[in-house]
């Protein structure tokens, strides 16, 4: 049985073995003078003093086990709180985490907390994958026709009791962080007794999934949170954080459970349009983070060409303001940050943003969050209809269709006079069709303003090519680069760094010394 080292915020790290630590208690008691130090051993607790510290350096046993004791105890005092405590850990209270997926992948997003009494358990997040186990890339359609267990025995489906229609319900909550597929898109397999928790723009998007990507989340029972203001389930209080992201509307959670504070970051960057979000975490962190569960997808990839929001606008303003002819740009309608720096570039170069019914839809939900983001009744947007929009736009509510036809342009117009026209376009096969029957405009370009990854899977770049249309790349990460997780870092003062949402874990410890690397489905004491 090992001992552990306790302090007034919970657990510090493991002490020694009951053998090294037996043997340095009768060392001290039969050869030292330093009654701080015998107190200590005696006693099992001591207030963290300069007596203290000072007595255990003094000590020069030449038993090399005892020595390393003493060195091994000494490293962790310094890390305490103010007493420290020496426990068997019998009878010590402490949740209990699985991260059922992500702590080798990004992608997939699905963590478990459990309280000491077992009563409470809350999934964070529970997304779908973005790899296969081989790595190569996931496609949902293939697997969407597949029965629950089949997903499960396939493991596309992280297997939690409790959690899906084939179970009796016993999770508590599921918590979403944002409205990426990665963190929501199994969403509509949870039993729909068990409560959703999301913030106020995190539904509004679900909500246009639902309907135009058919995510079939169920919102039944879904409750919205807002930024700062404790939720309370079960044994947990959980405060959410605004955070910067490029999902709008992203949060990080403050958990606190069985006396332990543990802050889960979800998906966070510091160079958006939000940025001074992370600037204000890092100015004034939470204190005593005993667990900090920190995502790491930058890590292992460079920060790129564009180092943040600002940089991607100026590009394309540059691009939209020297080009005379017809404008592409390759963005998602959910990325509200990327959206507002295609409008504010657009308008700078006095063109007219032509937006589909999706991303009409999008900014509209959004407007409950800010009344400051790009509408579609604005001075220089239009509204593009696809018949295959509309109809799904009519399902929801028809009455929308006669509400964004104030701004509708046709076709005809844009064919007509594409000279000031950027479209904000997605790699469909409308708008496929769209681009080749506007082959004949002069000087069409392309601009690419998604992640990489996305452009290795398809053939959109020979395609516009060969329609006479010369593409170019303008994007910044939604992620946080190491500089930014080092800042977090620094600020927060982890206990323990718990690495999520990564593909490469191992790059952690060369960053940070205090890492708990974990498995997938691994279930760890947080004492």
């Amino acid at each position: 049985m090992g001992y552990y080292l306790y302090d007034a915020i919970g657990y510090v790290g493991d002490l020694a073995s009951i053998s090294g630590l037996g043997q340095l208690h009768k060392y001290v008691a039969e050869a030292s003078d330093a009654a701080a130090v015998r107190d200590f051993l005696d006693e099992g607790y001591s207030p963290i003093t300069d007596e203290l510290i000072d007595g255990f350096r003094i000590l020069r046993p030449e038993d090399p086990e005892i020595a390393t004791t003493i060195d091994n105890l000494v490293q962790m005092l310094a890390r305490c709180d103010t007493i420290a405590i020496i426990s068997d850990g019998t009878d010590v209270e402490c949740p209990e985490l699985t991260i059922h997926r992500g702590t080798r992948e990004i992608g997939g997003s699905c963590i478990e907390l459990c309280s000491n009494s077992g009563t409470t358990r809350v999934i964070f997040d529970i997304g779908l994958p973005l790899v296969n186990r081989d790595m190569s890339p996931f496609d949902w359609r293939s697997h969407r026709k597949l029965t629950l267990s089949q997903l499960l025995e396939k493991g596309i489906l992280p297997s939690i009791d409790g959690l899906y229609d084939n179970d009796e319900p016993t999770v508590s909550a599921v918590v979403l962080s944002h409205a990426h597929l990665d963190h929501y898109g199994l969403l509509q397999f949870v039993h729909p007794d068990i409560p959703i928790h999301m913030s106020v723009g995190t539904r509004a998007l679900v909500e246009v999934s639902n309907v135009f990507l058919d995510a079939r989340a169920r919102l039944d029972r879904a409750k919205t949170f807002h930024m700062g203001k404790m939720l309370s389930i079960g044994e947990f209080a959980i405060t959410p954080y605004l955070m910067d992201h490029s999902a709008p509307d992203a949060a990080a959670f403050l958990i606190e459970a069985d006396g332990q504070r543990i802050f889960y970051t979800g998906d966070f960057r510091g160079h958006g349009r939000k940025g001074v979000l992370l600037d204000r975490l890092v100015r004034n962190p939470p204190k005593h983070i005993s667990y900090l569960i920190i995502e790491g997808s930058m890590l292992g990839r460079g920060e790129g060409r564009f180092p943040d929001e600002s940089s991607v606008e100026r590009e394309l303003h540059d691009t939209v303001l020297s080009h005379s002819g017809l404008c592409y740009v390759f963005a998602s309608s959910q990325n509200l940050d990327r959206i507002v720096s295609v409008h504010r570039a657009v308008r700078r170069g006095g063109k007219t943003l032509v937006v589909d019914l999706y991303t009409a839809l999008v900014l509209d939900r959004l407007s409950a969050v800010s009344k400051r983001i790009p509408q579609f009744n604005w001075g220089g947007i239009r509204v593009l209809y696809s018949y295959y929009h509309a109809q799904k736009l009519a399902g929801l509510d028809r009455s929308l269709l006669f509400k964004y036809r104030k701004a509708k342009i046709e076709f005809d117009e844009i064919s007509a006079n594409p000279d000031d026209k950027v479209l904000l376009a997605k790699d469909s096969r409308y708008f496929r069709n769209l681009i080749k029957k506007l082959r004949g405009s002069e000087s069409a370009r392309a601009v690419f303003s998604l992640w990489h990854g996305y452009l290795e899977r398809s053939d959109l770049r020979q395609f516009l090519e060969s329609n006479g249309v010369p593409m170019v790349e303008v994007h910044t990460s939604g992620h946080a680069y190491v500089g930014q997780l080092k800042a977090l870092v620094d600020a927060m003062k982890p206990r323990w760094i718990v690495p999520v949402h990564t593909f490469h874990p191992e790059e952690f410890g060369d960053v940070f010394p205090n890492v708990i690397q974990v498995e997938d489905g691994e279930q760890v004491s947080l004492c």
